[in-house]
């Protein structure tokens, strides 16, 4: 009992302490792309029973739910809707701390994740080293998707474990993973290809423990792999089942409009005269089973195969790169992180042999076929399962040098690089999202590194309004801007898209731009391809004009005298 005070002591302060730097970078970071139309999505939802917008978004909408229900029950209480748009930033800080309860669930469960493989200290080392991490406080600071995934991924990876036993009956081995695998799924859609492939490793561990993997001795090659087909027969019905139950609790959730999908009628009308249309036609008129989950799944699955190009290194690739990951991770992981991870493998290469480590190991094998490729938060769950597999193996070489004078990292060493990592976030914020570490220069390289979600993700303007009001005297500021805060386009900020401003040369450009300074998005200057031939010639133009400030995510020039 001693222990488990401990260890809610232990919680309670690093959950405390990373909720206090989410809330306080909350304030001062603005608003990202997606978050408006979450709010959005959101309250309509609560208001109309409807998940349209998000299932044609292909966004799950469980963190959405839970993020804007508050504000809900505020207006009900206050007996005023809000204006999603007009009064964002009064609801959105809202819906941001409302995502700490998926927060604490991450912690939680990885605490407890920590705790099953390393023992008491496992826990506690892994819950700090998540806690400290910059990326994943930055994103839980946010009104989005990815932490919600996150937590509810190591839900399904923790109780399956546990629950996906030799002799374990049909409830605890397949109903509840498969609830707990609706969930996951009702966070983000990653999941469908996430969870089954940690379910794969952990199954397959639990067999290779109770010795139902080792074929007879003496046996063939082939025999060998006809027994480990015969051994995993059981869990290849069971996957089966937990996906079907998962699903039910997917579209259960989501629910239906039961109205007829637009985009299917026009798609029938289309159609060549023959058999085909008229079969299709009456089908789509009278389908009244639209919106549903199988619409948002959909769209998500097409949004990957389709991909889309990316930046990296400095340039723009026009198709998805299989290396992307791999640098990200290296770019944005903190150094002394590595170099835990480094120690472990030093000390205790064997003690790292976990399923957590397979899991993570089979994640980042499986992200060269990512080819949506806009930030590193898409492999948070390898990333945290790597903070977890780490601290269990360095609790457990403690225990084992206790007791037999083995070899370990020693305590020093580990306290000072979890500080560490610890100060990084603490350097960075509340710019998280702009995190890179110190090999590869720092948030002020990240510019020309990565993009998107990994640096500029549209929330910089309230650092621009502060800017102009103390160096331009509040006068009217032209900003050119990618993202999605409304603020970027309120007095004295005068938002212009230069992108699809007519202009043949570039002498044309300051015609656009009447005020004495034009800020630019650095992500529309370094990793944004062109999308029309204007935004070329306002690229070339910016370039050529000096630039007079600096704030983190827009260059100042100089437009005129």
């Amino acid at each position: 009992m001693r222990g488990r005070w401990a260890d809610l002591v232990w919680l309670l302060a690093v959950g405390l302490a990373s909720s206090a730097w989410c809330l306080t970078a909350a304030a001062r970071v603005g608003v990202t792309f997606d978050e408006p139309f979450y709010v959005k999505a959101g309250l309509v939802s609560w208001r109309t029973g409807s998940n349209k917008l998000l299932m044609k978004a292909g966004t799950m909408p469980l963190p959405v739910d839970v993020q804007t229900l508050p504000v809900y029950l505020w207006e009900r209480h206050r007996g005023a809707e809000f204006d999603p748009a007009a009064d964002l930033h009064t609801v959105l800080p809202v819906c941001r701390a409302a995502n700490l309860v998926f927060w604490w669930l991450a912690l939680v469960y990885t605490m407890r994740l920590g705790r099953t493989f390393g023992g008491a200290w496992g826990g506690r080392l892994a819950v700090a080293l998540v806690a400290c991490d910059p990326n994943l406080l930055a994103h839980a600071a946010l009104a989005t998707t990815d932490t919600a995934s996150l937590a509810l991924l190591l839900v399904l990876i923790y109780h399956f474990h546990h629950c996906y036993v030799p002799g374990a009956g049909y409830a605890r081995r397949v109903v509840v993973p498969g609830v707990l695998y609706g969930l996951a799924l009702l966070a983000k859609a990653s999941a469908l290809a996430f969870g089954p492939q940690a379910m794969l490793v952990l199954a397959l561990w639990s067999l290779a423990r109770a010795g139902a993997l080792t074929a007879p001795e003496g046996s063939s090659l082939r025999a060998k792999g006809v027994h480990v087909w015969h051994a995993t027969y059981q869990f290849r019905k069971d996957i089966i089942g937990i996906g079907l139950i998962g699903m039910v609790v997917v579209f259960g959730y989501c629910g239906c409009d039961w109205g007829t999908e637009p985009s299917f009628i026009k798609w029938t009308d289309t159609l060549p005269e023959g058999d085909l249309k008229r079969t299709m036609t009456p089908v789509s008129h009278n389908l009244k089973i639209f919106t549903n989950a199988g619409e948002a799944l959909l769209q998500q699955i097409k949004h990957n195969m389709r991909g889309h190009g990316t930046y990296l290194l400095g340039e723009w690739h026009t198709r998805a790169t299989p290396a992307y990951f791999f640098f990200a991770l290296a770019m944005k992981v903190p150094l002394p992180a590595l170099v835990l991870l480094l120690a472990a493998l030093v000390a205790h290469p064997r003690r790292l042999l976990l399923p957590t480590a397979g899991v993570a190991l089979l994640l980042l094998a499986f992200t060269p076929n990512c080819r949506v490729q806009i930030g590193v938060r898409f492999v948070f769950l390898l990333m945290t399962l790597a903070y977890i597999t780490v601290a269990a193996a360095i609790a457990r070489g403690w225990a084992e040098r206790d007791s037999h004078n083995g070899r370990a990292v020693p305590r020093w060493l580990v306290a000072a690089l979890v500080a560490g990592i610890g100060g990084a976030s603490v350097w960075v914020w509340p710019h998280g999202l702009s995190y890179f570490n110190q090999a590869w220069g720092g948030p002020e390289a990240g510019r020309e590194l990565l993009h998107d979600s990994n640096y500029d993700w549209g929330q910089g303007v309230p650092e621009l309004r502060a800017w102009n009001e103390a160096h331009n005297g509040g006068e009217p500021l032209c900003v050119w801007y990618y993202g999605a805060d409304p603020d970027a386009g309120r007095a004295p900020l005068v938002l212009v898209n230069l992108s699809w401003k007519p202009s043949a040369t570039a002498a044309e450009v300051p015609a656009h731009c009447p005020t004495k300074y034009l800020a630019v998005n650095v992500g529309l200057l370094a990793n944004n391809p062109a999308p029309t031939p204007m935004h070329a010639v306002a690229r070339e133009w910016v370039l050529t004009r000096p630039v007079v400030a600096r704030t983190m995510h827009f260059d100042i020039v100089r437009v005129r005298d």
